[in-house]
C-alpha cells in the first residue's frame, strides 16, 4: 500500500516509516498535517497515519478534511490516527471525526501491522465497490441508449423521437425557437418485401435509414417512426425550409436506385 505519515517529531517519523517500510509498503513523510495534505491531494494514498497534535493542522482537523474531500471526488483512505491520549472519550472523538483506527504511543510495530492488514483489506473492498459502481453505471448508460435505438437501422426509435420532440417544443414554447419535422415513408414497401423477402426489406431500410441520416445537416436528427416510416427532426428550420430540407432528403433515398423487381 502507499501510505502517507504526518507526525510533526522527527524521531517519531523515522520510526514509523522504517516500521512501514519494514513491513512491505511504500511511504511518504509530512511534519504536519497541512504538509500531509498536500500528498494526500496530489498521491491519493491508500492509507494516512496521523499524529493527533500536529501545528497548523493536527490530525482530527486533517481526518475531517480528507472525509469531506472525499465524499465530493469518491474513492476511500483508510485513515489511523496516532496518539499519546489513553481517555476512551479522546478515541471516540477521533473515529467520529472519519478515522478508522488508532495506535497509542510509542509505537508498536505488532500493532501498527495488525492495523494495516485490516487498512488493505477495506481499501481492497471500497475499490471493489468503486470498480462495481462504475461498470453499474457504465451499464445503465448502455441500456438507457440501447433503448432508445433502432436495433435494425441503427437511429432513433420511437421513444427516443418522443423525448426529443418534447424536449424541442418545450424549448420552442419557452425562447421562440422553431423546429420542422418530416415524415417520409418508403413507397410500395409491402409489395417488396412480399416480391424480395424481408431480409431484403431489411436492407433496404437500413440502407435508407442510411442515406437519410447522411443527408441530412448537423444537428438534424433521423430516427425510425415506425414499420418502413421515418420522421426527420430539423432544428431551427420553419416549413419553408423544412420544404426544401425535405426534398433534399428524399433525393437522397431516390439517388440510391434500389431495385423493385415488384
Amino acid at each position: 500500500m502507499r501510505i502517507v505519515i504526518a507526525e510533526d517529531d522527527l524521531v517519531s517519523r523515522k520510526l514509523i516509516e522504517r516500521a512501514v517500510t519494514h513491513l512491505g509498503h511504500s511511504c511518504m513523510t509530512a511534519e504536519d498535517g497541512e504538509a500531509a495534505w498536500k500528498l494526500i491531494e496530489e498521491q491519493r494514498p491508500d492509507a494516512v497515519i496521523s499524529d493527533w497534535m500536529m501545528p497548523r493542522l493536527d490530525g482530527l482537523g486533517l481526518c475531517r478534511r480528507l472525509r469531506t474531500y472525499e465524499e465530493g471526488s469518491g474513492g476511500y483512505t483508510y485513515f489511523i490516527l496516532l496518539t499519546s491520549l489513553s481517555e476512551q472519550t479522546d478515541r471516540l472523538r477521533g473515529m467520529q471525526s472519519g478515522a478508522d483506527d488508532y495506535l497509542t504511543k510509542p509505537l508498536d510495530p505488532n500493532e501498527l501491522q495488525l492495523r494495516l492488514i485490516c487498512a488493505r483489506r477495506v481499501t481492497a473492498l471500497h475499490l471493489k465497490i468503486e470498480r462495481q459502481q462504475e461498470e453499474l453505471e457504465r451499464l445503465n448508460r448502455s441500456y438507457y441508449e440501447d433503448g432508445r435505438i433502432d436495433p435494425l437501422t441503427g437511429i432513433g426509435n420511437r421513444r427516443m423521437m418522443e423525448e426529443d420532440l418534447d424536449r424541442i417544443h418545450a424549448q420552442v414554447r419557452r425562447y421562440g425557437h422553431r423546429y420542422a419535422v418530416v415524415l417520409f415513408d418508403i413507397d410500395y414497401f409491402k409489395k417488396y418485401n412480399d416480391t424480395c423477402g424481408h431480409p431484403a426489406g431489411d436492407e433496404t431500410l437500413r440502407a435508407v435509414a442510411a442515406a437519410l441520416r447522411a443527408g441530412g445537416r448537423k444537428g438534424d436528427v433521423i430516427y425510425r417512426y415506425g414499420g418502413e416510416e421515418f420522421l426527420a427532426l430539423l432544428p431551427g428550420q420553419d416549413e419553408s425550409t423544412g420544404r426544401v430540407a425535405a426534398e433534399r432528403l428524399r433525393r437522397q433515398v431516390e439517388a440510391m436506385m434500389l431495385p423493385h423487381p415488384g
